[in-house]
């Protein structure tokens, strides 16, 4: 018996294609929920991850659908890979749970002149240089001291260019940052003295959890015109990085859902699920936290731009070349106003009308198509590149945002242009760590030509292959829905983590 047909003694759904699942609205639902997804990446315990897809249906405003990506697992109040949008002249509501705790989570890669062949004496010293250099782990550790509170609320407010203002990086590195770095409508006074202290030691780090940097080999290129738009080549060393905003973010959104659930009565909004506490976005709760919001995603830019640097010190170090120029940098935990047109008459407007529309992307990631207003000029005929880490030890790729002309549905506009974020996760950290062991994990890793330089082995043992879904069958899935294209896949070579 398949997953989904075990589900459906549970919750009603309609196959729509190989890829897609709907699950129709009813109850407190204001629209259907809608899964791209084949049955292979669907988690064990899919009935309470679509619970929380029709339970984030109900928010107030929302247009269109509740969206989970093939990465899909459970989340706080919106499951990871979920995608919604509200709209703002229509009591559209912001929800920090459909952010997430790591607010601005996100990915860059660094691409470099050099070809995997070229660095195999050095890469030893390479990676004995970033395992020194790269603060990780819990608490305090930082590349860039932030001396005091003005500096702090500079960086809050200009993001990326903060970091570059201070040495780290180029103006080049901020034209190829999402909202180049800076987003405008930070409100540092919205972030709460507990949250600057938590973020003041840590512009630079990596944290733990699936946070990583890592040195790759681009292995294979399926598209070649974005290969060529992206300075991509077979055989090209890359550095991927992922992190977020530390602990700044995940106070900030600690400290935000309790003033919503605090607020939600005088609204009249009720929600089946407490994670799901929102506010109408133009209230006073919901401008606090969009403000917040956004100085916490500025922190997250600027500590993915200090780190950047000190990739390229450590290239200069072992290769004797700092040259790793930035492909792209792009978030994946984000809530931000956008003009969609609808594209079907929802309430009385034409299918050609823009809404202003808030859209909720947690674990999901903004994927522009060719043509796009909004897309770096480099990009402008091929779409924006998105960025897929695997799992620890697998491949990671990067996309391109569009339909190809082989996919057989279009799913992009209709999922206001997201798509996956990562492999997503298949087993709890608690049960990655009952299945496997960091020690062994590292040997075996080892045995595969890849260095993996980390804190602890338990912390290992959370971020093993197996605990997450096949990357290159997320990838698919996507190309096949419309949502993004396939552009290359690469290979780890070395990965230093939390």
């Amino acid at each position: 018996m398949s997953v989904f047909e075990e589900w459906a003694g549970r919750m009603e759904y309609e196959r729509q294609s190989d890829v897609r699942w709907a699950v129709p609205a009813s109850g407190t639902m204001r629209v259907p929920g809608v899964v791209f997804a084949s049955e292979e990446l669907l988690p064990d315990n899919i009935d309470e991850v679509l619970q929380q897809v029709a339970n984030v249906a109900e928010l107030p405003g929302i247009v269109r659908a509740s969206f989970a990506m093939p990465d899909l697992h459970l989340g706080y109040g919106f499951c990871i890979g979920g995608v919604a949008a509200t709209d703002v002249d229509a009591g559209g509501v912001i929800s920090p749970g459909g952010v997430g705790f790591d607010i601005s989570c996100g990915v860059r890669v660094l691409l470099s002149s050099l070809n995997r062949h070229e660095v195999d004496d050095a890469f030893p010293t390479l990676m004995e240089r970033l395992d020194r250099r790269i603060p990780r782990g819990a608490g305090p550790g930082s590349l860039w001291d932030v001396d005091d509170a003005d500096e702090m609320r500079r960086l809050l407010v200009d993001g990326s260019a903060s970091a570059v203002a201070a040495g780290y990086g180029s103006e080049e590195d901020l034209a190829r940052t999402e909202d180049e770095g800076r987003l405008d409508d930070a409100d540092p006074d919205q972030v709460s003295e507990k949250a600057l202290r938590r973020g003041q030691d840590q512009v630079g780090s990596l944290g733990g959890g699936n946070h990583f940097l890592e040195v790759q080999a681009v292995e294979q290129i399926l598209d070649e015109a974005a290969a060529a738009a992206f300075g991509l080549f077979e055989g090209q060393v890359a550095v991927t990085i992922h992190c977020g905003s530390r602990g700044l973010g995940h106070q900030v959104c600690s400290d935000h859902v309790r003033s919503m659930q605090q607020a939600m009565s005088r609204y009249g909004i009720e929600v089946s699920d407490k994670q799901l506490a929102c506010a109408p976005i133009d209230s006073p709760e919901g401008e606090a936290y969009m403000g917040a919001m956004a100085a916490a995603a500025n922190y997250g830019r600027a500590n993915r731009q200090v780190l950047a640097e000190a990739a390229r010190d450590a290239f200069g170090h072992a290769f004797g070349t700092r040259d790793l120029r930035l492909l792209y940098d792009v978030s994946h935990n984000m809530a931000k106003l956008e003009r969609h047109p609808l594209g079907d008459g929802e309430g009385g407007a034409p299918e050609e009308d823009e809404r202003l529309l808030c859209v909720h992307r947690k674990g999901a990631t903004l994927a522009f198509p060719p043509g796009h207003d909004q897309l770096h000029s480099d990009f402008a005929d091929v779409g924006q590149p998105v960025i897929v880490p695997g799992s620890m030890g697998t491949s990671s790729w990067i996309l391109a945002g569009g339909a190809g002309p082989d996919a057989a549905e279009s799913a992009g506009a209709e999922a206001f242009h997201s798509t996956c974020h990562g492999a997503g996760r298949a087993k709890s950290r608690a049960g990655a760590k009952r299945a496997f062991h960091g020690a062994t994990l590292r040997e075996e890793l080892g045995g595969q030509g890849i260095d993996v330089r980390s804190l602890d082995d338990p912390g290992l043992a959370e971020e093993a292959p197996g605990a997450y879904k096949d990357v290159d069958e997320v990838v698919r899935v996507c190309e096949v829905a419309g949502l993004s294209r396939r552009v290359a896949r690469l290979r780890p070579l070395g990965v230093v983590k939390g």
